[in-house]
């Protein structure tokens, strides 16, 4: 979907790769899946048992993103994540699947919760019980929290935050980062027959959305854009709030993520929404100034 963001902080975060159950992963190592995404900046800053947990995080939401995303029949693609749900359960066992113990150790070693895992999953069930065609804000925002801010309160036990200002900090960043991403990858989902875009701020616009090409094509479709990126900035504003009362150490990689994406949704700003949409991609210049800023917190 058009959630891709260089961060873990969304399970569409992932460049694709061929959807495998829990029977049949075998990758080489969570650390070279990870290797090729822009996320891989903010992970190889953490401390190495921090750094191992979100390879392995990363390597779970990369998977059954790929099942959601995969080519295969509706049916098919929920009995997979029906096996990933199964597999999640036996992590918390005695006898977890050999391909996914470097995982469960990794739930016990930071105290992972399981719902959290489940929300990822069932985030990936809306994708594949039917293309998504401007929901309500309701229903976009359990998406975002499913997809996106659940993976982040995995993420913020890893890091060591206190539980409220963890949970509020993933609420609020999770948010900031799946939606600056659907505002972006709105031409791309477009192509897919997808519209992520909340049917309230089409209907404001005056964009009719039963024909997704057509309203992707809308000019006046740049209103609906521009209000969900202002949803986006205003979590950014509250996250950067909450991270200043954190201990700067627990925040570096979360500080780095943001860092990166409010520069994307400032270009964004500055470019405006109207088609020709030139896809904005994060800046390697601002990520090198980043990691030299949070690195060394």
């Amino acid at each position: 979907m058009g959630a891709c963001i260089p961060d873990s902080w969304s399970c569409h975060a992932y460049s694709r790769v061929n959807a495998t159950t829990p029977t049949t992963l075998n990758p080489p190592s969570s650390a070279t899946a990870a290797s090729g995404s822009s996320f891989y900046a903010a992970m190889r800053i953490l401390p190495p048992k921090e750094r191992e947990a979100m390879y392995e995080i990363y390597a779970f939401c990369r998977k059954v993103d790929d099942v959601a995303d995969g080519g295969e029949s509706r049916e098919i693609r929920r009995q997979k994540l029906d096996q990933w749900r199964a597999a999640i359960d036996a992590c918390y066992g005695d006898t977890p699947p050999r391909e996914l113990v470097a995982l469960a150790r990794q739930i016990r070693n930071f105290g992972l919760l399981r719902k959290d895992f489940m929300d990822v999953i069932d985030g990936m069930q809306m994708d594949v019980e039917g293309d998504i065609v401007a929901p309500d804000w309701a229903t976009l925002d359990l998406y975002c929290d499913r997809v996106a801010s659940a993976v982040g309160r995995l993420s913020v036990r890893v890091f060591g935050l206190a539980h409220d200002s963890g949970v509020a900090l993933a609420y609020h960043l999770g948010r900031a980062l799946q939606l600056t991403n659907i505002v972006r990858d709105v031409d791309e989902d477009g192509l897919i027959g997808r519209l992520y875009l909340p049917k309230e701020e089409l209907e404001q616009a005056g964009v009719d959305a039963r024909d997704v090409a057509a309203a992707v094509a809308d000019p006046a479709l740049a209103l609906a854009l521009e209000a969900v990126a202002r949803r986006s900035r205003d979590h950014f504003v509250t996250a950067d709030r909450l991270m200043d009362g954190c201990k700067r150490r627990a925040v570096r990689a979360p500080r780095l993520m943001a860092a990166a994406y409010q520069d994307l949704l400032r270009r964004m700003f500055a470019k405006g929404f109207a088609p020709p949409r030139e896809r904005v991609r994060v800046s390697k210049l601002r990520l090198a100034r980043a990691i030299l800023t949070y690195a060394v917190l």
